[in-house]
């Protein structure tokens, strides 16, 4: 049965596991959303699942505050710019109750500059854009005309800021939240958690745990 607990994702994509509110703030769902016309096109090969709620973490959620047992979210802080980035933990603390837990999932910088080091150590000609490539940082192509411009305007798939363990821990603890650890796949006390964490996306990544102080 559902806790009677609410518990929040927001940059859920297309993971919205029942008992938690999921939201996603792309233009996309929003448009998806729209009537008549929102159901007769969509960007992706599949359509963001239908409890899947508009929302901006950056903009504040419709939730009142202290009123979250636990917050996740999955690969979405690196797609912020550092500013948008600490108003995300502002919105994070708000939202949570007291004990409430917060984790996150980003990928690692740390393993991605690690291997950038080993292979231009080893003299691999490829080492700069093996980087580029695995931190997306970088932009193959242009987008150009009416088509990229939509593109853009939809898509989000940029990352505008690169963490990793040390710069995360230090963030949340700034932010006021208590008990920062690294996380790992499963490990959290609250088994609501185990609904929403996908395996594939704890590899090479970088994943915390903080709580809100009682």
């Amino acid at each position: 049965m559902p806790s009677a607990d609410t518990y929040v994702q927001f940059g859920c994509g297309f993971s919205a596991p029942d008992g938690w509110r999921n939201f996603d703030a792309s233009p996309t769902l929003r448009f998806e959303r729209l009537p008549v016309i929102g159901r007769m096109y969509t960007r992706n090969a599949a359509r963001f699942p239908l409890n899947a709620e508009f929302g901006d973490i950056c903009k504040g959620l419709p939730l009142s505050s202290g009123s979250c047992a636990g917050v996740y979210a999955s690969h979405v802080l690196e797609h912020l710019s550092l500013k948008d980035f600490h108003l995300a933990l502002d919105e994070t603390f708000r939202i949570l109750r007291g004990g409430g837990i917060f984790r996150l999932v980003v990928p690692d910088l740390y393993t991605i500059a690690r291997d950038y080091v080993s292979a231009h150590d080893n003299r691999d000609t490829g080492a700069s854009l093996s980087f580029m490539r695995a931190s997306h940082l970088g932009h193959p192509a242009r987008s150009r005309g009416i088509g990229g411009i939509v593109h853009e305007l939809l898509g989000n798939s940029r990352h505008l800021w690169m963490w990793d363990e040390l710069s995360l821990a230090e963030a949340l603890q700034k932010h006021g939240f208590v008990g920062v650890r690294r996380a790992y796949l499963g490990d959290s006390e609250d088994l609501a958690f185990a609904r929403v964490e996908e395996p594939s996306r704890f590899d090479h990544a970088c994943a915390m745990q903080a709580v809100k102080p009682s």
